[in-house]
């Protein structure tokens, strides 16, 4: 009987080792290389439509993003961003601007995305104006990486 007991008991322990190992969570793979793809095409979908002076179409902010220019307050909300970029693009300027990806640093789930990477300004003789830094913090929503955070730094010291 002691025998019966002990190998119900064993049996039962065994079942229950093996179930635990069959409920693994499955980890998720994050692919960096790729999300490195999708901003970078995000910062030249910025550059190709402020380019085309069509601001209206910038798909890049959230509506709750809050960017910072250098020398200016906070711009918050995607409107209020908009609006300073129209208004730019306003006194005339024919400056084209680039960017260019350099780290990403992909949360565990892929959601969120900090991203570090340079920026030129030249004219339209293809004079360089400013060049420098940036840091975006993108946030997946609605399956698209969206801007909610950025902040740039030039490296040009006005003279």
């Amino acid at each position: 009987m002691k025998k019966s007991i002990l190998k119900g008991v064993l049996l039962v322990g065994i079942l229950a080792f093996m179930l635990a190992c069959n409920n693994k969570q499955e980890v998720q793979v994050i692919d960096k290389e790729q999300i490195k793809k999708e901003i970078q095409a995000k910062e030249d979908e910025f550059a190709a439509t402020y380019n085309e002076g069509k601001i209206k179409n910038i798909g890049y902010y959230a509506d709750d993003a809050v960017t910072y220019y250098p020398n200016a307050e906070p711009l918050v909300g995607k409107e209020s961003i908009l609006e300073f970029l129209t208004a730019d693009l306003a006194e005339g300027s024919k400056n084209k601007i680039s960017f260019k990806t350099g780290e990403v640093f992909v949360s565990s789930d892929g959601v969120q995305v900090l991203e570090t990477g340079t920026f030129q300004v030249k004219d339209s003789t293809d004079i360089l104006l400013n060049k420098g830094n940036y840091m975006s913090f993108f946030e997946k929503r609605d399956g698209k990486y969206v801007c909610v955070r950025d902040m740039s730094a030039s490296d040009i010291v006005a003279k």
